[in-house]
């Protein structure tokens, strides 16, 4: 894989773990997850069907399905936040991303109701994540892919990234 494929991929960078993560970055991380759904509508208001099929990359996903799987995704990290809270490290689901983004409902070029799930999805979850102290903060999850357990402060961190992840796949898919 050469170079730019790989940027293209990753157009921020992976997701870096950090080992002490402060008050002031949780804050940061969650307001990037409240205003994300303001900022997605920006990124796609106006653009048409043709627009919606444009890629990020050659054999990327396209627009519309890079809303689609971020309500996918960010519906899924809801839940395994609440999981995290209400059971002793409970083992979370895993699902298939990429076999998801081939389903008909993630191929469909009327991307308002993903749009819509997002901005009330985004709601509740950021009024959760307002709410948690530290002892929530330090909740956990087991991952059975990568057989890891992530903190809910670290998933608040890989989930703010997401956001910004997938924003500039829009980015650079809308000028393609």
């Amino acid at each position: 894989m050469n170079t730019n494929i790989e940027h293209l991929k990753y157009p921020i960078g992976t997701f870096k773990s950090q080992e002490i993560i402060s008050e002031t970055q949780i804050k940061d991380w969650i307001k990037t997850i409240r205003n994300f759904p303001t900022q997605l509508k920006l990124e796609v208001k106006d653009l048409s069907a043709s627009d919606l099929k444009k890629t990020y990359r050659p054999n990327g996903w396209n627009i519309m399905q890079v809303v689609h799987h971020c309500a996918d995704s960010h519906m899924n990290s809801f839940i395994r936040c609440k999981l995290a809270l209400t059971e002793e490290t409970p083992t979370i689901k895993p699902y298939h991303e990429n076999l998801w983004a081939e389903l008909p409902d993630a191929n469909n070029p009327s991307i308002e109701s993903s749009l819509i799930i997002l901005e009330g999805l985004h709601q509740r979850w950021t009024l959760l994540l307002d709410s948690l102290n530290a002892s929530d903060l330090n909740k956990s999850y087991f991952h059975p892919e990568s057989q890891s357990y992530v903190n809910l402060k670290t998933n608040i961190g890989i989930y703010a990234w997401h956001c910004e992840h997938h924003l500039a796949h829009i980015k650079i898919a809308k000028n393609s």
